[in-house]
């Protein structure tokens, strides 16, 4: 679990990071829940974006991966959001205290 100021620290990176994933009418299969796996390994961090024509908003989109994945949720805003796992053997981003 992650802090207010460890999330508002988050937030603050994941400004300048490009949205990598599209959630679209096809939904959330094991393929695209692998696909964030891989991602957050390399990344730690991840935005992603849900189209118009997407079954989910973008709310149950991210709790629905971050369960799956066991991820955290850093922030939800209109059709983006973003993820965020520590990574076991790619650990790039220093949570503050």
């Amino acid at each position: 679990m992650i802090t207010g100021k460890q999330r508002s620290y988050l937030r603050s990176l994941a400004n300048s990071v490009p949205a990598i994933f599209q959630i679209g009418k096809n939904g959330i299969d094991e393929n695209v829940i692998r696909q964030f796996r891989e991602a957050l390994e390399a990344r730690e961090l991840v935005k992603a974006s849900v189209l118009r024509n997407s079954i989910y908003t973008a709310k149950e989109a991210c709790e629905e991966l971050a369960q799956a994945l066991d991820a955290e949720i850093v922030s939800v805003i209109g059709k983006r959001f973003v993820l965020y796992k520590e990574s076991k053997n790619n650990k790039v981003i220093e949570l503050p205290n």
